[in-house]
């Protein structure tokens, strides 16, 4: 972890085998599983199902879906809660954004998650290999709705931009924690920054970009806290929200501090809804892209993505592609 912030005692105590009832883990009893896994070995992909030892992964590979993280798999940040190793990040692999619309393609998605480790070790802290798989993966596979799960490439504009410029439909930055919490949890990151990243990723496409981050619960935050970070992320223009429970990883990791009800998950879902919140996602086992294909982005969003990535290429159509008898063009015209 990082050494700059407030300490918290580890107590192995709170790393207790036995969880509550509610966190249960289901294991694979699905061939389709094994399927996924096989493919995933085959085009030599990584995922953050199996970094981050999400527990639903047994239930998302046994539908067929998976979150690639792209990037590598050695992070340069030394987050309190994450269970992605800490390391000097191996070379980017030209071949990944090919390898990932591949698995899109041979998997028959209609939503895909893309997300990475930080790679503060780059100048543009991986967006520009964030934008060639976005950009392959549309090609790969058309009509597909394509979320980003992004690090703050500490705050860079332009790399923004670059990520932005390839039209994801979803753009999610998690903040994780509430602001109190932010120095212990989240290495090098800034609650502020976070905040300011998702609303200039919306403002960098004027608006035509649905955005999401997520929390995690259990680590010591008060519920006025959870409050207040839930009007932060609507003041900054975020309309989509995960809820979920942190589960600790190892010892070496931040302790669970409480395991929190389903009830309060479902009554702060409500909260949440009522405050403006336009789809949120809330439950102990509940992480960023859980079930991310049950929100699909309004469709105004992905007809002005279509238009714009159409546009882009030069494929913007006008009257005189569309199929009217010559005859009418002059009325067409005065119309």
């Amino acid at each position: 972890m990082s050494a700059c912030g407030p300490k918290m005692k580890m107590d192995p105590a709170l790393h207790r085998e036995k969880k509550p009832s509610w966190i249960k883990v289901r294991l694979p009893n699905n061939p389709v599983f094994w399927s996924t896994k096989s493919m995933v070995q085959d085009l030599k992909l990584v995922t953050v199902c199996e970094e981050a030892q999400c527990p639903n992964r047994w239930e998302c590979w046994g539908q067929g879906t998976a979150t690639f993280m792209i990037a590598g798999d050695k992070c340069t940040r030394a987050c309190g809660f994450c269970a992605v190793k800490t390391a000097r990040p191996d070379a980017l692999e030209s071949d990944e954004p090919a390898r990932v619309a591949e698995a899109t393609r041979r998997m028959s998605l209609k939503h895909v998650v893309i997300t990475a480790v930080a790679r503060d070790d780059l100048k543009d802290g991986g967006a520009e290999h964030f934008q060639r798989t976005i950009e392959t993966v549309r090609e790969t596979n058309p009509g597909i709705v394509i979320e980003v799960l992004v690090p703050d490439f500490n705050d860079r504009d332009w790399a923004l931009q670059m990520v932005m410029d390839a039209r994801p439909h979803i753009f999610n930055h998690n903040l994780e924690t509430v602001e109190r919490l932010t120095p212990l949890v989240r290495s090098r990151a800034k609650y502020h920054r976070s905040l300011a990243v998702l609303k200039k990723a919306k403002a960098m496409v004027s608006g035509r970009v649905a955005t999401k981050s997520g929390i995690m619960l259990g680590l010591g935050e008060r519920r006025e806290e959870i409050l207040q970070a839930m009007d932060d992320l609507l003041a900054h223009d975020v309309t989509v929200l995960t809820l979920g429970q942190y589960l600790r990883p190892t010892p070496k990791h931040l302790p669970v501090v409480e395991y929190i009800e389903p009830a309060v998950f479902d009554e702060l879902k409500v909260i949440a809804l009522e405050k403006g919140f336009k789809h949120v996602a809330s439950g102990p086992l509940v992480r960023s892209s859980y079930h991310a294909a049950d929100f699909r982005p309004e469709l105004d969003i992905m007809d002005a993505v279509d238009s714009d990535v159409r546009a882009a290429k030069g494929l913007e159509l006008g009257p005189e592609h569309l199929a009217i008898p010559a005859a009418k063009s002059d009325l067409v015209k005065a119309i």
